[in-house]
């Protein structure tokens, strides 16, 4: 099972789509406070529509909180300053997949420390990023493809014209 972490994310229907995509994905959701919104907000569940009750997620106090309550984790974080591209990792089962907020990423001091698992999506010209929440499914679906979209549905079924 994958580990989607969200640092400090800001905007909740970002999170409320990250969540959605992560029952889809059938993924663990991460967040780190501080969060620029409640949990509990309209606009989280709204973008998360009626899946939010089947999300499988945790909120943690810090990064510290985090790191304490996932001993061992092995943590590929997203970001525009990698050398490595999001497609040039193996990723393992059980692995995290941390965002940074949407205002100023992930701090380059963490980064450092984790140089050779920072991420990135290529862009084309002078774009600065991607909406959090398409980062975050353009990741996820290629660490599931590497393992052949393995336990999710994968038949699709033209209903109506049956």
């Amino acid at each position: 099972m994958l580990n989607i972490v969200l640092l400090e994310p800001e905007i909740p229907a970002n999170t409320g789509n990250i969540g959605r995509t992560c029952v889809a994905a059938n993924a663990r959701l991460h967040l780190i406070e501080p969060m620029g919104f409640r949990i509990t907000e309209k606009q989280v569940k709204r973008a998360g529509l009626d899946y939010w009750h089947k999300l499988d997620y945790t909120v943690y106090d810090n990064y510290s909180d985090f790191l304490n309550r996932n001993p061992g984790a092995v943590i590929y974080m997203a970001t525009t300053k990698a050398r490595h591209t999001y497609s040039d990792i193996k990723y393992e089962d059980g692995c995290y997949l941390m965002f940074g907020k949407e205002s100023a990423g992930i701090p380059e001091e963490m980064l450092l420390e984790n140089e050779e698992r920072t991420i990135r999506i290529p862009m084309f010209g002078d774009i600065r990023s991607l909406n959090l929440g398409n980062s975050v499914a353009v990741v996820v679906y290629e660490a599931l493809r590497q393992r052949h979209f393995s336990g999710l549905n994968k038949e699709g079924k033209l209903h109506r014209l049956l």
